[in-house]
């Protein structure tokens, strides 16, 4: 098997930010998503990331972010087992970002 990366990204909310409630409905359902992929023994790994952070441009360029002007946020990432990328992809189907309007992308690690 070969080894895939799923990259979450969703538009950035500003101060908008969902209840406690809502948070850990959401919460469960990435559980529930993530438990069917290790069940398969697909689930390599994982992280969720920080909304801190430094881009570095060429020129020696630095910002900071994300800001509001910001297209669109990596929220997080996960590396999974797959024949291909079709079956890769496959697996990205009931991912929980898709529910708020985000969307996976999904890529072969080069060996």
């Amino acid at each position: 098997m070969k080894e895939f990366v799923m990259l979450f990204r969703n538009a950035p909310t500003g101060d908008a930010r969902p209840s406690p409630g809502v948070m850990q409905e959401f919460a469960k359902k990435w559980d529930v998503w993530l438990a069917g992929i290790s069940a398969k023994n697909r689930f390599v790994g994982g992280s969720r990331l920080s909304f801190e952070g430094r881009i570095l441009k060429p020129g020696n360029v630095i910002t900071d972010g994300p800001y509001a002007e910001v297209k669109e946020i990596l929220g997080g990432l996960i590396t999974v087992k797959a024949e291909s990328l079709d079956d890769a992809f496959e697996m990205a189907y009931g991912c929980p970002i898709l529910l708020l309007g985000g969307y996976v992308e999904v890529r072969a690690v080069m060996s």
